[in-house]
């Protein structure tokens, strides 16, 4: 695992070998790796943590395309299980846009109690009264102040971190196909300190068979299992 994922550090190569059904430490795990890594992660803290389930977050990430463009992804989490619950992709992000983005993403029958935003200029009115009328408290964060957001920062930054990096992008359909393709490793798969090193959508912890390795996004990540 340390051999074909030069991205991941012991904790997430020991949440992986856990769901594998292997009881080790993480400090051997680190013992036994190519090369030393820093740590992962940032400690992140948050008023909300205690309404963490009714709480969603949104924003927007600038990706720029091989012939200089820019488009822009406009990304849905919820904070209780650190799940992406939806994206989209756009040249130009408009109110009505984002508003449209936010039905998409919530079913009347789901929608979150509260919606954790930036101050961006494009969540103007027509935005702010679709939510209203969803019955969601929407809550911007100070001007110039990421760290009251810090859920989603942190899932741009995977984002950045795990796949936009490392990927060419050519166009708004290849975006969405990368984002498609990362967002099943992220929610299924991909293992989370901030969820005792379990996946969004939970993953069962396998104890026999063979272990399996499957590429995702061309080999930049793998995924395993046991058959």
């Amino acid at each position: 695992m340390s051999k074909e994922n030069p991205l991941w550090g012991a904790p997430r190569i020991h949440g992986e070998l856990l769901k594998l059904g292997f009881e080790v430490a993480e400090s051997t795990v680190s013992k036994y790796m190519i090369r030393r890594r820093g740590p992962p992660s940032q400690s992140w803290r948050t008023f909300l943590r205690n309404h963490a389930d009714a709480v969603a977050a949104i924003d927007l990430c600038v990706v720029p395309t091989l012939t200089f463009e820019c488009l822009f992804a406009f990304l849905v989490m919820g904070h209780g299980r650190r799940q992406l619950i939806w994206f989209a992709v756009t040249r130009h992000p408009t109110a009505e846009w984002l508003a449209q983005q936010i039905v998409a993403a919530f079913p009347w029958d789901t929608v979150p109690t509260y919606l954790v935003r930036d101050n961006d200029d494009a969540y103007g009115q027509a935005f702010t009264r679709r939510v209203r009328a969803m019955g969601i408290r929407d809550h911007p964060i100070s001007p110039r102040s990421p760290w009251q957001n810090p859920y989603v920062e942190r899932l741009i930054g995977t984002l950045r971190r795990d796949c936009l990096d490392h990927v060419l992008i050519f166009g708004e359909r290849h975006l969405r196909r990368a984002l498609t393709l990362y967002s099943l490793y992220y929610n299924e798969t991909r293992t989370h300190l901030g969820l005792s090193k379990d996946a969004p959508l939970r993953r069962a912890v396998q104890g026999s068979g063979a272990i399996v390795t499957t590429p995702v996004l061309c080999g930049l990540h793998h995924r395993y299992g046991r058959i």
